[in-house]
């Protein structure tokens, strides 16, 4: 399982205050936090910067791994924030969030991912837009396994986004990322999957709730990443507890661990 921590992100008001001041201690907090509440990558991201991106970038991958050693996951459309971000980072493999089919998306972040040998997000997406249901999501993800793979990027490093969208505006919109999901693993079990996970439930009263319960309906299918909030406790025990029962969790180790910690208080 594969944990992406999303809170350091300059769309959130106080990420992009304390970039602005170059508030260093409060950025290095999160990061620990999330590590702590047991993020295997720290997603980066100052796409909001418009002005200055690139400088924000730099500053914030150092920042961080002045305090952890945890891998990053550079969040960008501009190929030169990616660059900036992923030629500093340190510790293992890094990955870039994310890749499309659509044409000026792909010819820019694919340089990126085969200099840097970076894992990568594949989204399901070309230039038609969102795919509604899974036969047109399983079209995109024909053409980008094919593209990724010819380019020699190992099945192992690709990971799939299926693309929530929000049950509020289209009340299918889940079971289509569940069958997309059951599909990409029967065709192509070697890869991976993340997505943003918390868009299901935009718009809803009780998100948590919806999250947590489309969390078990996913990993059940094979989802094996998330990107999400890993200081939520309900939302980390809901993935362990998963775990355990699918028996992806030796001994339940993990789960005892997590009990031991009080997340389940």
């Amino acid at each position: 399982m594969l944990i992406i921590g999303e809170l350091i992100n300059t769309s959130r008001k106080a990420i992009k205050e304390a970039v602005e001041k170059r508030d260093a201690e409060y950025i290095q907090k999160i990061a620990l936090d999330q590590v702590k509440g047991g993020a295997n990558y720290i997603d980066v991201n100052c796409g909001t910067m418009l002005d200055n991106e690139v400088e924000c970038m730099a500053w914030l991958v150092n920042t961080i791994q002045e305090v952890v050693q945890t891998p990053l996951c550079i969040d960008s459309p501009n190929p030169e924030a990616l660059d900036a971000g992923l030629k500093l980072c340190k510790y293992s493999q890094p990955m870039i969030n994310s890749i499309s089919d659509e044409k000026e998306r792909w010819a820019k972040v694919l340089p990126m991912v085969l200099k840097y040998k970076a894992k990568i997000v594949a989204l399901c997406m070309d230039d038609t837009g969102m795919p509604n249901t899974a036969e047109d999501r399983m079209s995109v993800v024909d053409s980008l396994h094919g593209k990724l793979t010819n380019a020699g990027v190992p099945e192992k490093d690709i990971y799939f986004d299926p693309l929530v969208k929000p049950i509020s505006t289209v009340e299918t919109a889940g079971v289509e990322v569940l069958e997309t999901i059951k599909q990409i693993k029967e065709k192509y079990p070697e890869v991976h999957f993340t997505c943003g996970l918390s868009n299901v439930s935009f718009g809803l009263p009780n998100r948590a709730v919806l999250n947590r319960f489309f969390v078990v309906q996913t990993m059940v299918l094979g989802m094996d990443g998330y990107i999400l909030n890993p200081t939520d406790k309900n939302m980390m025990g809901a993935i362990l507890a998963s775990q355990a029962l699918l028996g992806k969790d030796s001994y339940c180790m993990s789960y005892l661990s997590a009990h031991r910690k009080g997340l389940y208080e």
